[in-house]
Parts: structure tokens; sequence; C-alpha cells
């Protein structure tokens, strides 16, 4: 089988379609968890504020949107940096404030 038949190609493409579908759903995921969190936790927690993360998330959701196709480039790499810093450094800064979107029962916190 030769290096440049049309199969690899096409096997190719599939996977740079999966990496793009998979950034462009860590950025999404990252965006309304970032739209669900309490403004007050972001300051509490000593991170930008809300409005700056949500700017930040949005722009990183259009990067990658536009990028499904290509993955790879320095602008979708950068969008998913951006998704990556704000889920594993402020998400947890935020909840652990109380500043997170839910996670409370209908009496308070479980």
């Amino acid at each position: 089988m030769l290096l440049g038949s049309p199969g690899i190609a096409a096997m190719q493409s599939l996977v740079l379609l999966a990496l793009g579908l998979l950034s462009l759903g860590i950025q999404v995921y990252a965006l309304v968890d970032g739209l669900r969190a309490k403004p007050g936790g972001f300051v509490a927690a000593g991170k930008q504020t809300k409005q700056i993360w949500v700017a930040i998330l949005c722009v990183a959701v259009a990067l990658g949107f536009v990028s499904i196709n290509a993955p790879l480039n320095i602008f979708n790499l950068l969008a998913v940096v951006a998704a990556a810093v704000y889920l594993v450094d402020v998400r947890p800064a935020v909840r652990g404030t109380g500043g997170g979107g839910g996670g409370g029962g209908p009496y308070g916190p479980w």
C-alpha cells in the first residue's frame, strides 16, 4: 500500500476532524462554566473578573469553531490553552470560594 493512498488521507482527515471537535468541545464547556459562575467568586479568588474570562473564552470558542478542520494551527492551540488555564486554574479557585454556579441543594449545599 502506498503512503499517499486515499485511505490514509481520509483517516488523517477524520483524526484531525475529531481533534478539532474535541478542542471545540473543551472550549465550549469552559465558556458555559464561566457563564454559570458567580461574578464575586472571580474577585474573591484573586483572578481576573468574570467579564474578562468570558471574553477570553468567547474568543477561544470562535477560534475553535473556525479551526475545526485545522486543529493544529497556532490560533486553535492558543484557544485550547486559554480554555485549559480556565479549567485547571480559575475554575477550581472560583468554586473554592463558593462562587461556582451550582452544586447546592434546595436547602443549601449538599
